[in-house]
């Protein structure tokens, strides 16, 4: 339990939040809500220990474990990526050592002397330290980490600075959830991540048995996994008992109420000013008159703080285009050695929104590159439509800013005259108000660069757009503004991103790409995708959505008569008899192995635990050997169950990709 009591922090002359006090319990699951720089990262870092608050104390009880995730600035090298994540069990891997030292003494001590005896003592002690980390499970758990945020198993000897910084943001990550503390603090853990291991990270959590404090920008992550929020504004903090659609109507409810009380008393400090001006004159009242004059005085008054006015941003009609926007035909991409995806139809059609969604590097941005002409294809051609203008926002665009220019000058610049009235106006959208926009880029912070990016793109006369995950930067209120202005944007859209509560109003359609295979539409928006891809796996991988193209199930060779269907489907019937059947069994006798020996490591802990045997050296001695026996059966099955696991995964996608 973290226990946080009267915290200041200032900001130079800026007070962030003042007497901020409130309780981390075991198993809370707490977001921080505000907009960008209301200080909720500033105290996160004052939880973590990472800065020291102006003021009040933060208490925790001894030995507690605090992992802190921060939003970016992580830069790992010099070891593997295995190594990297292996160092999250060095007490672990200390007290092995200390066990073998220890047992290794043993061998040189005579069993009848109390040296012997008291040694024996320290060695099961250690062993019960140890149980606490199951050691058995240290690599399964480490291969199950690594794999469920995308990493694959050739990456695992690779140098950590070999990885760009996303990918050094999953390993820090991967680190944390293994070393598994008391109490998780997360900035921002979903930007790095693609759809799949979002969705591998969400079913974590959920799970985890420690306190999550966390601070995102996805709506949907927050809904589904908290159950308490603390909201910041205005150097203000307020707690609300529930996830952030609950903070959301209450902190209006809220408002209503105190308007109301607002009024109320308003009207009664009128009414009472009235009375005392009627009657101060008059001799006879002045007792009374001094009475409702102190009244007023002893008053608490309510402050009502003005609401910040919604911004909000219209896309001016953008020039009709054609009806066909963008075609590929027998596109294909590759990267040297790499391909990554070929024979690839698809088509475009005008008013199309589509969400563009897969594991990274699987040709998302690629895709987009591609589409508006940024990148020719190695094979095949890709066909802009008739007065299709395309206007693209990419995720290096920040980095292409000119640090000379000033936000203003940089965002005019690009500006169409129609939106050039609009300029001012969609800047304090994203966060740029009052001098803000006089600020030189060179200044700004990767996020803002990033924002300023953003609104240089949305300036621009466009009926085609195409944005590569706009919303890593932007607070809900922005990205509610962006959201509601794309929902009534006429033209055709293009959006890769996982950020499920901003798409699903958005687009009505989902692309998905995957390594090794063709991409697939799915006729809805990212909740309906992920509901079939749940499907699909809960079917073992069966359903077959449409391939990419016009939206409609089409081949090159045709579409395949009943009776070469029923041949097809016999023969992977064949070989999932032949093939995957005996792999499975072989798995479902591993599981069974595996779940003896943990039985046979319970019992044992517990045999050594009891006082008659602690006191025993000979029966401890016997006990702590088939206590490490057992461990090394565990572990070595444990081994051979993740690496069965992944070739029945792998022969399953093989049978898959024979049955389409």
């Amino acid at each position: 339990m973290l226990t946080i009591q009267q915290l200041r922090v200032e900001v130079g002359a800026r007070v962030l939040f003042d007497g901020l006090s409130f309780v981390l319990g075991k198993q809370d699951r707490i977001s921080f809500a505000g907009p960008n720089g209301a200080g909720k990262s500033t105290l996160m870092k004052c939880l973590a220990g990472v800065i020291e608050p102006n003021a009040g104390q933060i208490t925790r009880p001894k030995g507690h474990r605090t992992g802190y995730l921060p939003q970016d600035g992580i830069h790992l090298s010099g070891h593997s990526l295995w190594e990297e994540a292996e160092s999250a069990f060095v007490e672990a891997r200390q007290l092995q050592r200390e066990i073998e030292q220890n047992s290794a003494q043993l061998d040189d001590l005579d069993p009848g002397t109390s040296s012997y005896s008291d040694l024996l003592q320290k060695i099961g002690e250690l062993e019960l330290s140890l149980e606490h980390f199951d050691p058995s499970r240290i690599k399964p758990r480490i291969e199950s980490v690594l794999g469920g945020l995308g990493f694959q198993r050739d990456d695992f000897q690779r140098d950590c600075g070999e990885f760009s910084g996303g990918w050094q943001m999953r390993i820090a990550m991967a680190k944390l959830f293994l070393q598994e503390p008391d109490a998780l603090l997360l900035d921002e853990p979903t930007n790095h991540l693609d759809v799949d291991a979002q969705r591998w990270m969400e079913s974590f959590l959920r799970d985890y048995k420690g306190t999550i404090a966390i601070i995102s920008h996805d709506r949907s992550l927050l809904d589904e996994l908290t159950t308490r929020t603390i909201a910041f504004e205005r150097g203000q903090a307020a707690e609300y008992a529930g996830n952030y659609s609950f903070f959301v109507k209450e902190s209006a409810l809220r408002r209503e109420i105190l308007e109301k009380q607002y009024r109320a008393q308003q009207r009664e400090i009128d009414k009472t000013e009235r009375w005392i001006n009627r009657f101060r004159a008059k001799n006879t009242k002045a007792s009374q008159v001094q009475s409702r004059i102190k009244q007023l005085e002893k008053m608490e008054r309510i402050v009502l703080e003005d609401q910040e006015e919604a911004m909000n941003f219209t896309f001016p009609p953008p020039p009709p285009s054609a009806h066909c926007v963008a075609k590929i035909e027998g596109g294909a991409q590759r990267y040297g050695s790499l391909t990554v995806f070929e024979d690839f139809d698809f088509e475009i059609t005008r008013s199309q929104k589509i969400a563009v969604v897969g594991p990274n590097g699987a040709g998302k941005s690629t895709f987009c590159r591609m589409i508006t002409g940024k990148e020719s294809p190695a094979d095949g051609s890709l066909e802009l439509g008739s007065k299709v203008l395309p206007s693209f926002f990419s995720q290096t665009h920040a980095d292409e800013l000119d640090p000379e220019q000033t936000v203003l000058q940089t965002v005019e610049a690009a500006a169409s005259r129609e939106n050039m009235s609009h300029v001012r106006n969609l800047l304090g959208c994203f966060l740029f108000r009052g001098d803000d926009v006089f600020k030189q880029v060179g200044v700004l912070s990767g996020g803002e660069r990033s924002r300023v990016a953003l609104v240089q793109m949305l300036v621009r006369p466009a009926n085609f757009l195409i944005l590569d995950e706009p919303t890593n930067h932007l607070d809900m209120q922005s990205q509610e503004v962006l959201q509601d202005a794309l929902t009534q944007y006429p033209g055709t859209i293009i959006i890769v991103s996982h950020n499920r509560s901003f798409l699903d109003p958005v687009v009505e359609r989902t692309l998905e790409f995957r390594q090794g295979k063709q991409p697939r539409l799915y006729h809805g928006n990212l909740s309906y995708y992920l509901d079939k891809v749940a499907e699909d796996e809960r079917r073992g991988g069966n359903s077959s959505p449409a391939p990419a193209g016009d939206g409609t199930a089409s081949t090159k060779e045709g579409a395949l008569t009943r009776k070469e269907e029923r041949r097809r489907e016999a023969k992977v019937r064949q070989q999932r008899n032949l093939v995957l059947k005996p792999l499975e069994e072989q798995l479902e006798k591993l599981e069974t192995m595996i779940t003896e020996f943990e039985s046979a490591k319970e019992t044992l802990t517990e045999h050594m635990s009891k006082p008659e045997v602690a006191s025993d050296p000979e029966e401890l001695r016997k006990t702590s050997e088939a206590f490490q026996a057992v461990g090394g059966q565990l572990e070595k099955a444990y081994s051979e169950w993740s690496q069965l696991s992944d070739e029945v995964e792998i022969m399953r996608k093989k049978l898959e990709a024979t049955n389409l």
